[in-house]
């Protein structure tokens, strides 16, 4: 077992690749009374194309699928694993991103029986016939609702505005449709291909002990068998650098329309640090023009254009990456108008390096306070491992960034047709 002290925020990681290829990593902080711990697999919404284990050509399965794996895992042949920890004391949960699935709980006592069931759960599947066929009216069910919730819309509808062939675009949970068609099989070929241990990790923080901890896992494994390893074959389809649509409206009903605008990424980095850098830089430059004392909000605000609703962010994935900013508006084209014109004169009105500096003290001071949340840490620490990247490095990466750094980066960053705008609103 490996530790690792970072002196900026006084903690100690240990981690340990298992035998299996399963990386575990822990964070004792014994000041807290509370245990989290999450179990993830790099597998998300847009891995509909690949090649299974013990295979050579490549299939493409249903939309939603690792969302409808994610569910069934919790169903067992004789119970709902709900009441295995809630018997336990422990809140558990799971969610399924663009990248990733995950299986998480949180504890204050018997965490060492909590972290056996998690483990064991997830690595223990039954998928019957009948239970994917319910499963399938469960999940259309929830599919619906999302669709007459008109943020739910809006952010997808920018996100199909931006993206014409990358699965980005589609529905996490997929559609009624897509999830008709997957069948028990479809199930055991992801999971066999997905949740190999090689293409996982298991994160714990909280008041544990890490030599005793570490042990537990390795002796869980080691009880159970898995295949050799395989490096996994993922295909993506060719995306265009500019938007699929520059203008997308989505007619339902509401109380008051919306206006998002999307910005597409063109060049994702390889380079860890230099992509931990391109995303600070894009967090620094929409703190400056959308955050509440941004130079662009106190426009939309004294002008009336935007309400509480209004947001803004920015994801950056290996293969994909954009920013949405918007909200309700009264008036939903004054709102798209203004926040384009301004994101593409951003190299009229940058900020200069007093603005610049201070922005990065605030985002630094966010990210002390943020890691006081073992949540926070635990899903950050998971999210950039599969990225290949140490969450607790780019603490270092953002002092170092310097103005030049950004003055480079705005030079090339925005580009009119790779901005999309999304409008929801009644007929």
């Amino acid at each position: 077992m490996k530790n690792k002290y970072y002196d900026q925020i006084d903690e100690t990681i240990y981690t340990e690749v298992l035998e299996n290829g399963l990386k575990v990593c822990i964070l004792p902080k014994t000041e807290m009374a509370k245990t989290f711990a999450i179990f993830t697999t790099n597998y998300g919404s847009i891995d509909q194309s690949f090649v299974p284990i013990d295979q050579k050509d490549l299939i493409t399965v249903p939309d939603g699928i690792a969302h409808f794996l994610e569910h069934k895992l919790f169903e067992k042949e004789d119970r709902d694993v709900f009441q295995d920890f809630s018997k336990l004391g422990a809140s558990a949960n799971a969610f399924t991103s663009f990248t990733k699935t995950a299986y998480l709980f949180s504890a204050t006592s018997r965490v060492k029986e909590n972290l056996g069931i998690l483990v064991d759960f997830v690595q223990d599947p039954y998928f019957s016939e009948q239970s994917v066929e319910k499963e399938k009216g469960i999940i259309a069910q929830e599919i619906k609702m999302y669709d007459d919730q008109p943020d739910w819309r809006a952010f997808f509808g920018t996100i199909k505005s931006m993206y014409k062939e990358h699965p980005v675009q589609i529905d996490i949970a997929g559609t009624v449709d897509s999830i008709e068609k997957i069948t028990k099989e479809d199930l055991y070929t992801c999971y066999h291909t997905f949740y190999h241990p090689n293409n996982m990790i298991l994160f714990i923080a909280g008041n544990v002990e890490p030599e005793e901890i570490m042990q537990q896992i390795k002796d869980n494994q080691t009880q159970k068998s898995f295949k050799e390893p395989e490096p996994i074959t993922r295909k993506f389809p060719d995306e265009q650098e500019e938007v699929a649509e520059q203008e997308l409206r989505i007619t339902m009903p509401v109380q008051v329309p919306k206006a998002l605008v999307g910005l597409k990424e063109k060049e994702i980095p390889t380079d860890p640090k230099i992509f931990m850098e391109k995303e600070w830089l894009m967090d620094i430059i929409m703190d400056y023009l959308f955050s509440k004392s941004g130079i662009v909000y106190e426009k939309l605000y004294e002008e009336g254009l935007i309400d509480q609703s209004f947001s803004y962010e920015s994801h950056l994935e290996r293969n994909f990456g954009f920013s949405i900013i918007g909200g309700n508006s009264h008036k939903p084209e004054r709102l798209a108008q203004v926040v384009k014109e301004e994101l593409l004169n951003i190299k009229n009105q940058k900020m200069d390096d007093i603005t610049f500096e201070r922005i990065k003290r605030k985002k630094h001071g966010q990210l002390l306070r943020a890691l006081n949340s073992l949540e926070f840490v635990a899903n950050q620490y998971t999210h950039y491992q599969m990225l290949g990247i140490d969450f607790f490095d780019s603490i270092e990466w953002l002092e170092a960034l310097t103005y030049q750094d950004l003055d480079k980066f705005i030079q090339k960053w925005i580009d009119e047709k790779r901005i999309s705008i999304c409008f929801v609103g009644a007929k």
